[in-house]
């Protein structure tokens, strides 16, 4: 039985505020979604809300291990409901669509560094760039 959010939330020790339960339904409704794009769908829900509100609740979120912020080079942070499944990305040159890929090698951290110079490693990162199928089609009819 999925968690939910007002349990999360308490969990981490914070307050159970509309706000913040708006944030994770619209990150659960739009996985990632970058904060501007998490704004609009929680001024959606609630009416009047700050950006910064919603890039105070992202970072608490983010800080507490309930989201998971993804940074793509060149975009903007995008941010998604953490499942603590190590799980990867692939995200189209294109478009910009992302999809989550499971772990490289399905446990976690899914990649071992040559040299972890005596870090203790316990999550790798990784962003698989491509061209995702409708891009392509229409690339190849473009031609």
């Amino acid at each position: 039985m999925p968690i939910s959010h007002h349990d999360r939330l308490r969990q981490a020790g914070l307050r159970v505020t509309a706000p913040r339960l708006a944030v994770l339904a619209e990150v659960e409704a739009v996985p990632h979604a970058d904060a501007d794009t998490i704004r609009h769908g929680v001024f959606g829900r609630l009416g009047a809300v700050s950006t910064q509100a919603v890039y105070d609740i992202l970072r608490t979120l983010t800080e507490a291990g309930i989201l998971r912020r993804t940074e793509p080079a060149g975009s903007p942070s995008l941010y998604e409901v953490a499942t603590g499944d190590n799980h990867h990305h692939l995200v189209c040159r294109s478009c910009g669509d992302v999809v989550d890929v499971p772990c490289a090698t399905g446990e976690s951290p899914c990649l071992h560094a040559s040299d972890d110079h005596d870090f203790l490693v316990d999550t790798a990162e990784v962003i698989y760039w491509g061209y995702c199928p409708d891009c392509l089609s229409e690339s190849e009819s473009n031609s």
